[in-house]
C-alpha cells in the first residue's frame, strides 16, 4: 500500500492503467475494465464509446471517518469527487487531481491500490448515453479540512456512512464507502 500527495504524482511516469486495474479488487467490473483497455486504445479519452475511464476519490476525514460528498450540478445527484482521465493513464493522479479541484482542499493524500471499480451508465445533458469505467481510490483529508466547491457542485457535505446512505447514493457508491472505511482502519 502506498500513500501519495499531489507533488509525488505530478511527474510520475510509467503507470499503466491495466496494471492499476489488475491490482484492484477482482470481479466483473475489473473484467469489463480490462476488456475495454484491450479493445479500445482510446479508453482514456472521454470521446471513447461505448465508454471511457474516470478516476474518483472517496475523500475521508481520518479523525472522524466522515466522507465528503458533493451534489453534482450536471447530474443532480450526490457523488464522490471525480472526473475524466482525459488521456492520463495514472488514475490515482486523476482521482487526486479531481478531488483537489472539486473540493478546494489542499494537502489531500491518495492511497493505492484502488479500493473499488464501478462501471455505470451516464446520460448527461447534451451528450449521448455512455459508460464510465470508474477507478476509485481512498483519499485522506488533512485535519480540519474545510471544502470549497467549484461550478461542478451545488453543495459539499461531510457525512457518516449512514448519512451517505440517506443521501440516496447508489449501491456501488455504498460498496466503495464500505471498502474505503475498512481500509482506513488498517492504515
Amino acid at each position: 500500500m502506498n500513500i501519495w500527495v499531489v507533488d509525488d504524482l505530478a511527474h510520475r511516469t510509467g503507470v499503466a492503467p491495466k496494471e492499476t486495474v489488475r491490482l484492484g479488487p477482482s470481479g466483473p467490473e475489473q473484467t469489463a475494465m480490462l476488456q475495454l483497455l484491450s479493445t479500445h486504445p482510446d479508453a482514456l479519452v472521454r470521446t471513447c464509446r461505448p465508454g471511457h475511464f474516470t478516476g474518483s476519490a472517496l475523500v475521508v476525514d481520518p479523525e472522524n471517518q466522515k466522507i465528503l460528498m458533493l451534489f453534482h450540478t450536471k447530474l443532480q445527484r450526490w457523488l464522490q469527487p471525480g472526473g475524466h482521465a482525459d488521456g492520463d493513464g495514472d488514475l490515482a493522479r486523476v482521482a487526486l487531481r479531481e478531488a483537489t479541484e472539486e473540493t478546494g482542499i489542499e494537502g489531500l493524500r491518495v492511497v493505492e491500490p484502488a479500493i473499488d471499480f464501478d462501471v455505470h451508465t451516464v446520460n448527461p445533458p447534451s451528450e449521448d448515453q455512455h459508460q464510465h469505467h470508474d477507478v476509485r481510490f481512498l483519499v485522506l483529508a488533512p485535519p480540519g479540512a474545510v471544502p470549497q466547491g467549484n461550478h461542478e457542485s451545488q453543495a459539499l457535505q461531510w457525512v457518516s456512512q449512514t448519512e451517505s446512505s440517506d443521501l440516496g447514493v447508489d449501491p456501488g457508491t455504498m460498496r466503495m464507502v464500505q471498502r474505503g472505511l475498512t481500509l482506513l482502519k488498517e492504515l
